[in-house]
C-alpha cells in the first residue's frame, strides 16, 4: 500500500472515530459528581403574578448544555464541522423546528429527548433561536 493511500485510510478512520464518539455523549457513568451551582441569569424574563421575574432563557445554562453536548459536532463557535453551522440557525428554523431537532435528532444527529431535561431543551432551543 502506498503512503498516500495509507495516510488517507488513517484520516478516514480518525474521522469516523471522531464522528462516532463526538456527538451525543449520552452516558454519565460518574454518579458522584455534585450538581453544578446555578448559573447567573443573563436571559430574558417574564413577570409572574407575584411580581417576581422568572427566567425563561438562561444563556449561561444553554451555553453550558451546548458545551457539554453539542460542541463536538457543531464547534465552540457554532460554525459546524461534523454537524451543520448553527451561527444563524434562528433565522432558518422556527423554535418548534429547533426543539424537534434537539429532541428527536435526525440527519446524523442523535436524539437528546432522553438525555436532556425539558428545561435544558427549552433553554438550548431559545438560545439557538436567538442566533440570527
Amino acid at each position: 500500500m502506498t503512503r498516500k493511500r495509507l495516510s488517507m485510510l488513517l484520516i478516514a478512520a480518525a474521522f469516523i472515530a471522531l464522528a462516532a464518539t463526538g456527538c451525543g455523549n449520552k452516558t454519565n457513568t460518574n454518579t458522584n459528581v455534585p450538581a453544578p451551582a446555578p448559573a447567573p441569569s443573563t436571559g430574558t424574563g417574564t413577570t409572574n403574578n407575584t411580581g417576581n421575574t422568572t427566567t425563561t432563557t438562561t444563556t449561561a445554562t444553554a451555553e453550558s448544555v451546548y458545551k457539554a453536548q453539542c460542541v463536538g459536532c457543531h464547534a465552540a463557535n457554532l460554525s459546524g464541522g461534523v454537524g451543520p453551522n448553527l451561527q444563524k440557525v434562528g433565522g432558518k428554523l422556527t423554535t418548534a423546528q429547533i426543539t424537534t431537532q434537539i429532541q428527536n435528532g435526525g440527519g446524523g444527529m442523535p436524539a437528546f429527548k432522553g438525555t436532556l431535561t425539558a428545561d435544558e431543551i427549552t433553554n438550548l432551543t431559545n438560545w439557538l433561536a436567538s442566533k440570527k
